[in-house]
């Protein structure tokens, strides 16, 4: 059972030296991840770590509350360098951890869609803080390469001011590349921009499926096991982890449907199912 580590987690990700070629990865429930390569700096993406939707959204509380306890507070979260978050949802982007996130790691830069600003202004992050990535212009932030692609969820948007509202992320630190989907399905267009991007070591992407139900309630789905093995063989990517199937009980499909799926489609596919809260994984190139 998922339980809460605090800051043994936080010990653990700041004295674990991480090789070259290699990447250090935990899960954080959700799409959450905290990485960390051999230059010994920290990045978060997507950390929510308190029950945001449940409190904002009191008459959806019953189906939004955590299935889980966060592995860790924001509060306690000293180390992080930079904080990714993929679009506005609030299980993606929670004020309520990046508050206190922002107080305790003072150095963190935040890299956001356009479409996240009311939040991180709700968050109180100064404006010298925040960067928005374009697509086609991938960040150099001293060895760490990050470059975007506009995710479908369930379509591609955009606006001239606020950019592409759904964020795919590709980083490219310490010899690893690491794909992030965000929240996606698969369109034409999705796919003429993922191959933009080189083939991934590791692509953590969201597959909990979608059904009409789940949309007539606008809860907007992502992509079936079936399309994670389809796009992982599609894009070479080297080991695919399941992810967005764990935080809320009711939006998730079978655990081992993504294990199914690799097994009937690609057997010889490396892949993990989903990492738990606070689960270290890591990778060797």
């Amino acid at each position: 059972m998922a339980s809460y580590l605090g800051k043994n987690l936080i010990h653990q990700m700041d004295t674990l030296t991480v090789q070259p070629n290699c990447l250090a990865m935990w899960g954080l429930g959700q799409m959450g991840l905290a990485m960390k390569s051999s230059d010994g700096r920290i990045l978060y993406i997507d950390p929510v770590l308190t029950d945001v939707v449940a409190v904002k959204i009191p008459s959806a509380a019953d189906r939004f509350t955590r299935a889980f306890p966060a592995p860790l507070k924001p509060e306690e979260i000293t180390n992080a360098s930079y904080v990714l978050c993929s679009h506005e949802h609030l299980d993606h982007t929670d004020p309520f951890t990046l508050a206190p996130l922002a107080k305790a790691s003072p150095q963190a830069i935040f890299i956001t869609s356009g479409w996240v600003k009311e939040l991180l202004d709700e968050a109180g992050i100064a404006l010298e803080r925040r960067i928005v990535p374009q697509y086609g212009k991938p960040l150099n932030l001293d060895g760490i390469k990050i470059s975007v692609i506009p995710a479908a969820h369930d379509e591609i948007e955009f606006e001239p001011t606020r950019g592409f509202r759904f964020l795919s992320f590709q980083i490219d630190w310490g010899g690893v590349r690491l794909f992030h989907s965000g929240d996606t399905r698969i369109t034409a267009e999705f796919l003429t921009h993922l191959h933009t991007l080189a083939s991934a070591d590791v692509a953590l992407v969201a597959a909990n499926g979608r059904d009409e139900y789940r949309k007539s309630l606008d809860v907007l789905g992502n992509l079936h096991p079936v399309e994670v093995v389809w796009l992982a063989k599609e894009m070479g990517w080297d080991v695919v982890i399941g992810g967005h199937n764990d935080l809320f009980e009711w939006n998730t499909i079978a655990a081992g449907s993504l294990a199914d799926a690799v097994h009937k489609y690609n057997p010889r596919q490396k892949y993990h199912c989903q990492l738990q809260p606070g689960e270290l994984f890591y990778y060797v190139k």
